[in-house]
């Protein structure tokens, strides 16, 4: 997925699961193989990185004993998609991971991070978006429901996550734990930018490094060593398609992509930490704006002057980290944060137009709605962590992006009950709704003829593989239903390791018992008679276009499709059938969870054509 994305296969010899000291000493023989130039920048300095890392880990990783009575979850490496659900649903439990595969996941995390460029560039097209995520500070369950309603990272489903991953929340150990073990698994496809709390001087003050003392009293101080040199090789931000600029902070007016995309960005330490000038005196007073109760003054960097960024370098990293946006035109002094700047509508204009850019997505500021629009649509902040300061204060959210099409939006809200519902990746099925996948399948294989024509004339290669992308298209175009083809396809067809699907298994295990047409219709047939009124009706209700409507905007959703298709249901009938769509029981519906949940039973009555009824 884009060009950047090239060298980081799954099959990277370093990540072998090491077995005693012998397959540390082969591990460090071997050499790495960099397929991109962008990334090859001192080869011999990598060299030595690598030397000294695989030495560090033979020193002291190794020696951590898991004992038999460790009951957590134990991560096999390679890792694999398996590794991620194993996690999550350990997390679940409140169950902590060892410090032994914490320490792994850690340095084939830094290993892998440093392949990367300061910005990864990636692609989209019409039938693969991005999902967009901002801060999370450390709070579980909005990653939860995050993946919940969105689906787990995956080849077809790419994340680009913000940053501001930590602190403040009392599960940021978790939260990066399921972010790094998602990135070793599908690196072309889930993308981490740094933010600026991804500091380990910010997070002595803003809870991330007690947490880690607590959680890992023996480990814990070498796991925060790690991570600090983790941080420094975070990418510092991400280009979609070449029109959408995603950064933490902000721009100011003197902005330079260009140099940042060559800066050695493993040099910024801490946005806490000016560099120190030549002549040994404290750090300017510009230097010195960053973070005003916790200053640099006194602090010296390990190492010579040249282990550094120059002082410009320094604050090109610190203005895409903290900035902000306000209406106001110009550009000045972030005085709230007391580091960046405040940047208006016109230093937007002026910078996108530079770099040939349409757009900004940043995150940094809590948002009542989770998301805010503004400088005339140039500039998104998102936001992901609900109830942040307190419960009710605020929704979360998160963007899909793709090619060639505007931004789509995506609100929810953590309340006690989402936190008790256990997380079933995507879906919560009924049997109503197993009913509508075996109907569906009938529907297949009336038309296997034309499906099998149509995915051998896409098969150039007769492999008997198609993308899930060519799959999706051949459904929808012979069966001519517009259905959500892409979520559907992991029940309807066998998918390998790569993402490709058999396209033969569509017609496996398929049991016609009677014509299609004789049967009555539930789920799919009605999404597919209906679908096209219910999003219209759907977003007259959503008229600030959020993808969610309250339970009282459904309702009156409902009175417009009673009206127009003269639907008996009652008020009690519409309050059960409203618990039952809100999936995740977070008060509001969004048009998935009603496409999803939505279930009418057609009685093909010849006395009344009129007799449904809502199950």
């Amino acid at each position: 997925m884009g060009s950047a994305g090239n060298p980081l296969h799954r099959n990277i010899s370093s990540r072998e699961r090491s077995f005693g000291n012998f397959c540390l000493w082969f591990v460090t023989k071997k050499k790495k193989k960099i397929m991109s130039e962008n990334w090859f920048l001192c080869d011999e300095r990598n060299k030595s990185i690598t030397n000294i890392q695989d030495k560090d880990r033979q020193d002291y990783w190794v020696l951590i004993d898991v004992p038999d009575s460790y009951c957590g979850p134990r991560l096999q490496f390679p890792l694999t998609f398996t590794d991620i659900d194993l996690l999550i649903e350990a997390f679940k439990q409140q169950q902590i991971l060892h410090a032994y595969y914490v320490l792994e996941v850690l340095f084939e995390t830094k290993k892998l991070l440093q392949q990367m460029p300061n910005f990864t560039h990636i692609k989209t097209s019409p039938s693969k978006e991005i999902t967009i995520c901002g801060d999370l500070h450390g709070k579980l369950d909005d990653l939860f429901l995050i993946y919940y309603k969105n689906g787990l990272p995956s080849v077809s489903n790419p994340y680009v996550f913000n940053g501001d991953f930590v602190d403040r929340g009392k599960n940021s150990m978790e939260i990066l734990m399921i972010l790094f073990v998602s990135f070793l698994v599908y690196p072309n496809d889930l993308h981490l930018n740094r933010g600026n709390h991804e500091d380990f001087m910010m997070n002595m003050r803003y809870g991330f490094t007690n947490e880690v003392l607590h959680k890992y009293k023996l480990h814990g101080k070498k796991i925060l060593q790690v991570l600090e040199d983790i941080y420094t090789w975070l990418p510092i931000g991400t280009i979609i398609d070449n029109e959408i600029l995603v950064i933490h902070g902000g721009i100011s007016e003197s902005t330079d992509l260009n140099l940042l995309h060559h800066i050695e960005r493993n040099k910024l330490k801490s946005v806490l930490m000016p560099p120190i000038p030549i002549d040994g005196d404290h750090a300017t007073e510009k230097g010195n704006k960053v973070g005003t109760t916790i200053t640099a003054r006194g602090i010296r960097t390990n190492g010579s002057l040249s282990e550094q960024l120059t002082k410009h370098e320094w604050e090109q990293v610190i203005d895409i980290l903290w900035s902000d946006p306000r209406g106001k035109r110009g550009c000045y002094p972030n005085t709230g944060r007391g580091g960046g700047c405040y940047f208006g509508p016109d230093i937007t204009s002026k910078i996108l137009n530079k770099y040939q850019l349409k757009m900004l997505i940043r995150s940094h500021e809590c948002k009542p709605e989770g998301y805010e629009i503004c400088h005339d649509g140039k500039v998104i902040t998102v936001f992901s962590a609900s109830n942040y300061y307190e419960e009710g204060s605020n929704r979360g959210a998160y963007i899909r992006v793709s090619s060639g099409s505007p931004p789509r939006f995506f609100q929810y809200q953590v309340t006690r009950a989402t936190c008790l519902r256990p997380l079933y990746q995507r879906y919560v099925y009924s049997e109503e709704i197993f009913e509508a996948i075996r109907m569906l399948k009938e529907r297949m294989i009336s038309q296997k003829t034309d499906l099998i024509r149509v995915f051998q004339l896409q098969d150039s290669s007769k492999s008997g593989k198609l993308s899930v992308g060519q799959w999706a298209f051949s459904m929808e175009n012979i069966l001519g239903l517009n259905l959500p083809w892409r979520s559907l396809s992991s029940h309807l067809v066998t998918t390998d390791k790569d993402g490709n699907i058999d396209y033969m298994s569509s017609f496996q295990d398929i049991h016609i018992q009677k014509p299609v047409k004789e049967v009555q219709s539930t789920l799919i047939e009605t999404v597919y008679r209906y679908r096209s009124d219910l999003q219209i009706i759907f977003n007259v209700i959503d008229s600030n276009h959020s993808g969610l409507i309250s339970m009282e905007e459904f309702r009156s959703i409902w009175k417009l499709f009673k009206s127009h298709y003269r639907v008996c249901v009652d008020d009690s009938q519409l309050d059960e059938l409203a618990e039952r769509m809100d999936l995740n029981k977070d008060g509001s519906i969004d048009f998935n969870e009603f496409l999803k949940a939505f279930y009418v039973v057609h009685k093909f009555d010849k006395l009344s054509k009129s007799d449904t009824k809502v199950a």
